[in-house]
């Protein structure tokens, strides 16, 4: 991926968290999965349910990378984020669809919510919450280890 891919899809992933901060969700960019992927976006809501964002800056990006149907084991919905004029006929009918820039967000179709099992959830919930506190103590404490290696 080009630099400039890399910092359009920095902006989309900015746009979407704020968007889903107004729904209620506490966002973590670059999540490591416990299948060794990474999700773009990882989303958890205050009521528990789990959404990765996959942001994809280009068509080009889109056709290239077709990793993304190995996120639907972590999360009970999952979307792909793209700017606006991408072609949305591209994007699985199964997946949601969110419209963004730098700025914000707009929803454009809901993914459908495929309930994970109790213990994914609670593996995922504990990865995040470990995740999180890790970056936030690496931001005052630079010299501290990388928690997320052991998630």
């Amino acid at each position: 991926m080009s630099d400039s891919h890399v910092l359009d899809a920095a902006r989309l992933a900015r746009g979407v968290c704020r968007a889903f901060d107004q729904r209620g969700y506490a966002s973590l960019l670059e999540f490591p999965l416990a299948n060794g992927r990474r999700a773009d976006v990882i989303a958890l809501h205050r009521g528990g349910e789990l959404a990765i964002v996959e942001i994809k800056s280009s068509v080009a990006d889109f056709r290239a990378d077709q990793k993304w149907p190995e996120y639907r084991d972590w999360c009970d919905r999952l979307y792909f984020a793209v700017a606006n004029g991408f072609p949305a006929e591209l994007i699985p009918g199964d997946c949601g669809l969110i419209i963004a820039d730098a700025f914000g967000a707009e929803l454009v179709r809901e993914a459908p919510c495929v309930p994970l099992p109790a213990a994914r959830r609670k593996a995922v919930t504990l990865r995040f919450a470990f995740a999180g506190a890790g970056r936030l103590r690496r931001l005052v404490d630079p010299g501290a280890g990388d928690p997320e290696l052991l998630c």
